[in-house]
């Protein structure tokens, strides 16, 4: 299999470190959490890799067996997305127990108050009576 160009593996590295940046500065500005861009500034770490080590997906691909390296590429996404998507339904599940426990505390905030004012007004009642 041929060797990439060197130009290809110097605009995969500014390409990497473009978005490591972009990352980094969604970070700074709280648009991104810290557990979730660990993810993504670890794909950035691995694209590094296999553009320094230009060789690196064939030797990969060699060692575990997989005829055609683009498609191991392919396998890691996969894989990759799955377990990410399996973290976010996990994260959903858990916000949308903590949704429908603050909809039950607000209700029943809204009940002692709507109690307090009714409660408030019959002696507010009773005392204009008194009068």
């Amino acid at each position: 299999m041929q060797s990439l160009p060197i130009t290809i593996q110097v605009f995969s590295l500014i390409g990497t470190l473009i978005f490591m940046g972009f990352i980094a500065r969604l970070i700074v500005r709280g648009k991104l959490r810290e557990e979730y861009s660990f993810v993504w500034i670890a794909c950035a770490i691995i694209l590094i890799v296999f553009s320094i080590w230009r060789d690196g997906l064939t030797q990969i691909s060699l060692l575990l067996g997989v005829f055609y390296p683009p498609s191991l590429i392919f396998l890691f996404a996969i894989f990759a997305i799955i377990c990410f998507l399996v973290h976010l339904s996990v994260v959903n599940s858990r916000l949308q127990q903590s949704i429908k426990e603050l909809t039950h505390e607000v209700a029943i905030l809204k009940k002692e108050v709507t109690d307090l004012q009714n409660t408030g007004n019959l002696v507010l009642e009773n005392e204009k009576r008194s009068d």
